[in-house]
């Protein structure tokens, strides 16, 4: 907590209302980021789990009692006598995972980002990571994707794992990336920890890109510009397309590299691009400042002799604030319009 927000504690309470008098209902949980002119998938997580199984008998599943909230539901419905139910419990779930990995099976473990990066971070260090054992731990709620406050906001979870040896890193954009994505971490021979966007997923990259394709370990760029690199992992990349289009129309031309796989980082790429042309270099995340994608870019960077105008859109090194996602994002320049403003305030 703030001393901003402590000091809001004990303001006196207002409802806002609408134009009409009614008064408005926000949503501290919000399943589904706001994603405008984008279709929607449902649960394309899920329903890419249970086609994986559909040819891989060594596929199983596993939760903490949030099937439901991870869309692992769409597994345990489609094949329950492969699904275990381990309550909240998620140091239990991550050892019966390591142990199922250990006799053959492929388990994909589900929670909260917060729960495994925090809660069970000794037991995925000593029982997977270690032994380099193929878990796929599969995460919903990361960074600022709810408003509950610090107890379920993960915004340090990439710096947590990204320090884990052995460890695969994924900060997935959308529904094409989640789709490609499982089939290609199921055969991964080794630990992956994949963030999940859950519920109403919006279908992104292939809007702006008609023949993109998830690859494991390789970053690509969407959109072309010679003003501005943006450098994006995670929803972020959909605000910086959006945040592109917005800049377009004031004649800035924003380049758009996605970057689905923190770990391992595909520093060809990355350089390629930002050796391609004198501009400035944006990295945009839904992650703290510290220990996250902008840092692995600008470590990049520094230690290849590149030295462009460097610039990080991130969340701040704090304990962030409860509230409706919008506003949120808002206030800690994540939405389209605070990344469009960052932007031109660097140029």
């Amino acid at each position: 907590m703030t001393l901003a927000s402590m000091k809001r504690k004990y303001e006196p309470r207002t409802t806002p209302r609408g134009k009409d008098g009614k008064p408005l209902r926000t949503s501290a949980m919000i399943a589904s980021l706001a994603a405008e002119g984008y279709e929607t998938v449902q649960a394309p997580f899920g329903h890419a789990l249970v086609a994986a199984a559909g040819t891989d008998d060594r596929i199983v599943g596993l939760t903490a009692d949030l099937s439901k909230y991870t869309d692992l539901h769409v597994f345990a419905q489609a094949m329950p006598d492969r699904f275990y139910q381990m309550g909240m419990a998620e140091q239990a779930m991550i050892s019966a995972a390591a142990g199922l990995a250990r006799e053959g099976f492929t388990p994909f473990a589900t929670t909260y980002a917060v729960f495994a990066s925090r809660r069970a971070y000794d037991f995925i260090a000593m029982a997977i990571a270690e032994e380099n054992l193929p878990v796929k731990i599969v995460c919903a709620l990361p960074g600022l994707t709810t408003g509950y406050g610090p107890s379920h906001q993960a915004t340090e979870d990439l710096a947590i794992f990204r320090g884990l040896p052995n460890m695969t890193i994924l900060d997935p954009c959308d529904a094409d990336d989640l789709e490609g994505m499982v089939p290609q971490i199921a055969a991964h021979d080794g630990p992956v920890y994949a963030r999940l966007l859950r519920g109403q997923v919006p279908r992104v990259l292939s809007r702006h890109k008609p023949d993109y394709r998830f690859q494991l370990g390789k970053a690509q760029t969407i959109r072309d510009g010679g003003d501005v690199l943006v450098i994006a992992t995670g929803f972020m990349t959909m605000r910086a397309l959006d945040a592109a289009e917005k800049l377009s129309a004031d004649g800035i031309d924003a380049a758009v590299l996605h970057v689905p796989t923190v770990k391992p980082l595909d520093t060809e790429t990355i350089l390629r691009a930002v050796r391609a042309t004198d501009r400035l270099v944006v990295t945009a995340e839904n992650h703290s400042i510290v220990g996250g994608l902008g840092e692995a870019v600008a470590r990049t960077l520094l230690t290849a002799g590149a030295a462009p105008t460097f610039r990080m859109i991130s969340l701040p090194d704090a304990f962030l604030e409860a509230g409706a996602l919008p506003t949120l994002h808002d206030m800690y320049g994540l939405s389209v319009e605070k990344v469009v403003d960052q932007i031109k305030g660097w140029l």
